[in-house]
């Protein structure tokens, strides 16, 4: 019996390993890096946890979700495997305490979110500890081919060679032939060291049976009635796409008699762990849920999957589905949507697309080449008018095209609060060191009892001492002194800092930076069009969906899906609202307008940003000027942006 066998068996109690695991394991312990495609809930987690025992060094698993963290770390726990994270929710002495235990070789696995990397005191301590693996979990969030596309994991590859860790290991379940490409070329993965078991899942039984919305609830009633009815009620989630239904739908669901709570990201963090408690345990047997539930949710006997409204993509409605019958029996999967809800997802794609005003505003903040370029995110959001994530995009931008370069981010201040005399800290060192610890007590204002740390009063006072007060090493030594127990430590306001590498010309630039961001729109709206597509099929739905993920392997016709059984779907289109040119739009955009000007902003009073206004969609301008609250706020929401942007400025001469 091999080592990873024993390992299997005694560790983790398994009689053998489940399809696709073994190569990537292997691959892993041969000391290459590997890439794993599975289908949700087909045992990605094995395929680094069974390793992370093999190998010398720390394995460092980066993931999107505080949720996949704790459930893994839950099963890591029960199997005796020492393993932690680090996260925004626990205290500082209990992040010291897991950090120490990972300096001490006493942790085996450690998960972060790929924010954590970003963390100036976090990248001082990890750059100090051996690593042997880094997993990347979710790894389509690294392609901007993908659905999910997150700026951030495209810095991995670049921490990846800082940090010096020789393998790596990339987990997702939903990545096109395309996606798996990108991700693995990003990493120089080889082909022969990607490993896809395919997306057929026989015990699925998918249905799309769309109705109008305004029958929609009551279709909803019919369909769980017998099942949520019965003695035992099985395990079910429906899922939409915006908190105010998940509430109204939950609420209809309960005045017909039947058991079901509502879920969302809206819901205190206490309210959602107790709702998730209450239906893993079985005592909460239907879910009506936004898409921040289900990640991370190992439940193997949920027996069915409702969208209610559409999915957001092809990737998304296969990862939900995911989730049903993931112990291998029978599961049902409903989709009640119809087109009436396309405008919703059309305009969330809308909405995070910049206007070219708003990058040229970023543009302009760029100093000049040869210069570093500081600021924080959210400053840099609310003056250009850009959302966060869009922005974060923007920048990553501009890096490939080799404008910026990043350098570091850092906490704009550090404050401390010493738990003894400051003269009795100093007095623990001698020399240098003294000297050195002296000046940082210098170079702190004191407001009672906390200090405020000034690093270019710290940086002058370096100088004229002839010591080495470099940022690393302060932050390195206060951490030391926070370890130690002498002074608890805050930091806040986190800064970026680049280089401006080149200055190309602005108009050339900005215009290539606006047309890239059309180009992911247009992208994004065809994909929800080949979702359409894919749901109104005459072929095996089944069969369709595995060919999207380029999946040969399952059978031409499943016999298990609607299209198999002659139930061609068609999905209903939405009423035709009134005519555009029969709506007054300086009537209904006079509230958000006289805001403006109140504020002194009349200027920003664009047609886009009076679309985003009429059609619902917020900005970071519109959420600081509270502008949900106002009369006109969402009253053309059921109109597609586009139509709304161009109908205002043809009627406003914009």
């Amino acid at each position: 019996m091999s080592g990873i066998d024993k390992t299997l068996h005694q560790v983790f109690g398994y009689a053998d390993f489940r399809p696709g695991q073994r190569p990537v394991i292997e691959t892993l312990i041969a000391g290459r890096s590997a890439a794993a495609i599975f289908p949700t809930g087909s045992g990605k987690s094995l395929c680094y946890q069974l390793p992370a025992l093999h190998l010398p060094h720390l394995t460092l698993v980066i993931s999107p979700l505080l949720a996949l963290m704790q459930d893994q770390l839950s099963f890591l726990r029960r199997h005796g495997i020492p393993a932690a994270s680090i996260d925004s929710n626990q205290s500082r002495d209990e992040t010291r305490a897991i950090m120490e235990d990972v300096a001490q070789g006493e942790i085996r696995i450690l998960m972060i979110s790929v924010e954590r990397l970003k963390n100036e005191r976090f990248w001082a301590f990890i750059r100090r500890v051996p690593l042997s693996l880094m997993v990347v979990d979710e790894a389509h969030c690294i392609s901007e081919w993908g659905h999910n596309f997150r700026p951030d994991y495209l810095k991995l590859p670049d921490a990846r060679r800082e940090l010096g860790i020789p393998q790596v290991l990339l987990l997702t379940a939903t990545a096109t032939p395309k996606v798996i490409d990108d991700m693995c070329a990003r990493f120089t993965i080889e082909a022969c060291d990607v490993t896809a078991t395919g997306f057929y899942r026989p015990n699925l039984d998918l249905q799309v049976a769309p109705v109008p919305a305004e029958q929609r609830p009551r279709r909803l009633v019919d369909w769980l009635r017998p099942r949520l009815t019965q003695a035992t009620p099985p395990a079910c989630i429906v899922y939409v796409t915006l908190q105010q239904t998940a509430e109204r739908i939950a609420a209809y669901l309960q005045a017909a008699g039947l058991p079901a709570v509502a879920y969302h990201a809206g819901l205190d963090a206490e309210t959602r762990a107790g709702l998730q408690d209450e239906f893993m345990a079985g005592r909460s047997p239907c879910i009506v849920a936004t898409i921040a539930f289900g990640m991370g949710i190992d439940k193997a006997d949920i027996r069915a999957v409702v969208h209610y409204d559409l999915p957001k993509s092809v990737e998304n409605y296969s990862q939900e589905i995911g989730r049903a019958g993931r112990d291998g029996a029978p599961a049902e999967c409903l989709m009640l949507a119809g087109g009436d809800h396309l405008n919703v997802l059309e305009n969330f794609a809308y909405g995070d697309t910049p206007e070219r005003d708003a990058i040229a505003r970023v543009i302009a903040a760029l100093p000049s080449a040869g210069q570093a370029w500081e600021f924080t995110l959210t400053t840099l959001s609310r003056d250009s008018d850009i959302r966060p994530l869009p922005l974060k995009t923007l920048l990553v931008q501009l890096e490939l095209r080799g404008v910026i370069r990043p350098r570091y981010s850092y906490f704009a201040e550090y404050r401390f609060q010493l738990l003894e005399a400051a003269e009795s800290l100093a007095g623990r060192f001698q020399g240098e060191r003294r000297a050195f610890v002296e000046a940082i007590l210098a170079a702190s204002s004191r407001a009672r009892t906390w200090h405020s740390l000034d690093f270019a009063a710290l940086e002058r006072l370096g100088a004229e001492r002839g010591l080495d007060t470099s940022r690393r090493r302060v932050i390195t030594a206060l951490d030391y002194f926070v370890d130690k127990g002498w002074m608890v430590l805050e930091s806040r306001q986190m800064t970026e800092v680049f280089d401006v590498v080149a200055r190309v010309d602005d108009a050339t630039l900005i215009t290539a930076l606006h047309d890239y961001f059309s180009d992911k729109e247009d992208a994004e709206i065809a994909r929800l069009h080949a979702m359409l597509a894919l749901f109104e099929t005459e072929d095996c739905l089944t069969r369709r969906l595995a060919d999207w993920f380029g999946d040969a392997r399952a059978p031409e016709r499943c016999g298990h899906c609607s299209a198999c059984r002659g139930e061609v779907a068609r999905l209903p289109a939405p009423p035709l609202p009134t005519p555009l040119d029969e709506r007054d739009p300086l009537a209904l955009c006079a509230p958000l307008r006289a805001l403006l000007a109140e504020a002194d902003e009349a200027d920003a009073a664009t047609p886009a940003l009076l679309a985003r206004f009429l059609c619902g969609l917020t900005s970071p301008r519109l959420i600081r000027l509270k502008a949900r609250r106002l009369a006109g706020f969402a009253a053309l929401e059921a109109y597609p942006y586009a139509e709304v942007a161009t109908w205002l400025t043809r009627r406003l001469g914009q």
